[in-house]
């Protein structure tokens, strides 16, 4: 350049107003700032907020801020309503990721536990059902999904989308629960699956009750009410993850499975058997799972790969107990070989047996459990007997 050329450019830049030189020095500051290394790089900021009512016994959870989804929950009406029982954070169980922060990971999975809700409490908003029914369509559900060799995770996308879609209802007649359920388990096959069934195939397996049409309108009807909020992290997901981190070699590759097929297939025995009970959903995904694990290896393991404190899980494991014994009882499950399935993947296939017959066996449990604690009567007061026990000459 010539020194013409550079004194006119210093005249310019003389006789222009004090606002351009602002704006000029504004920019170049700008530009130094992103020439520093590290300087875009994304600030966390944590904080410990409490979402229960004053005077409730209740844990702190560790959050991120700002965080758009739990501003939003934080808004919706109600929310108070719904507690779960007893999730202590720790520091996150994860490894060092290369293709992400683990402790943003691991937030993020927390925080969707406090995003997507389920709670029991939804019978009460349709009286014309039982929580058996809700046991009978999950069962069937896990049928349909072994013969079309749909995953784990899409049985369990079906199960979570179906008790939150039933939150959001009211007086919903028995008639309907299985256009709901088929729906939801189109939902999550489109979600999950790379070949998903089509959608003349779930409606012919309803045998009639459900066309195509009535799916797809219910389709549009329940992600309306869910809001379009579909990637809840499963029980499923949560128990990957912990069987993973469990398992972990040095230097593994994380997104490759390292735990052993047999063991994972025997745990999601059990909690395919405890979902189908209702009061499963008193608990998060997260200790359901935490639970379960509990039960094939020891406290210390679960803790360390849960980032979950023994009293957080202790009443869900006690809980699981006659669903175990039940499991064991009838023998451990045998991994299946499923056509156009590589052998690394079958554990993923979701599988079904005979879970009603064994519902039905917990349920006798747990009454002849609660048959045993019954306090004796005191006061010399004493129960009749029955009319049959009488003595004839009585």
């Amino acid at each position: 350049m010539s020194k013409r050329s550079c004194s006119t450019l210093q005249e310019r830049d003389a006789n222009a107003p004090e606002k351009g030189r602002k704006c000029q020095r504004k920019r170049k500051a700008e530009q130094c700032k992103e020439r520093i290394p590290g300087s875009n790089a994304k600030k966390q900021n944590y904080e410990i907020q409490n979402r229960w009512a004053e005077g409730d016994v209740s844990p702190c959870v560790l959050v991120e801020t700002p965080h758009k989804e739990m501003e939003e929950s934080s808004n919706l009406s109600g929310f108070k309503h719904f507690r779960f029982k007893n999730l202590f954070i720790k520091p996150s169980p994860l490894p060092s990721l290369s293709w992400a922060s683990s402790d943003d990971v691991w937030i993020k999975m927390l925080n969707k536990e406090l995003t997507y809700i389920h709670d029991k409490g939804f019978m009460q908003q349709h009286p014309n059902l039982q929580p058996k029914m809700r046991a009978i369509l999950l069962d069937w559900l896990l049928e349909v999904s072994e013969v079309y060799t749909l995953h784990r995770e899409t049985f369990y996308l079906a199960q979570d989308f179906f008790d939150r879609f039933m939150l959001t209802q009211e007086d919903i007649g028995k008639n309907q629960l299985q256009l709901i359920g088929i729906t939801s388990l189109f939902i999550a096959s489109k979600i999950e699956e790379i070949y998903p069934p089509k959608l003349q195939e779930f409606a012919y397996v309803t045998d009639g009750a459900c066309d195509e049409d009535e799916i797809l309108e219910m389709e549009l009807v329940i992600l309306k009410a869910l809001k379009w909020q579909l990637s809840p992290e499963t029980v499923i997901s949560w128990l990957k993850l912990y069987a993973q981190v469990a398992s972990l070699k040095e230097s593994p590759n994380f997104l490759v499975p390292q735990f052993s097929q047999e063991t994972y297939i025997q745990i999601t025995q059990l909690l395919d058997l405890c979902i189908l009970d209702i009061n499963s959903l008193d608990y998060q995904y997260g200790v359901l799972a935490a639970a379960a694990f509990c039960h094939f290896t020891s406290l210390e393991t679960v803790q360390r790969v849960s980032g979950l404190s023994g009293d957080s899980i202790s009443s869900c494991v006690r809980w699981m107990i006659p669903f175990m014994r039940t499991v064991t009882e009838h023998g451990g499950p045998n991994l299946k070989d499923f056509k156009k399935v590589a052998a690394e993947d079958r554990h993923n296939i979701q599988t079904h047996v005979d879970y009603l017959a064994m519902l039905n066996d917990v349920h006798q449990r747990q009454q002849e459990n609660l048959d045993r604690l019954s306090p004796v009567p005191v006061g010399g007061l004493l129960t009749p007997p029955k009319s049959t026990e009488k003595p004839a000459n009585a």
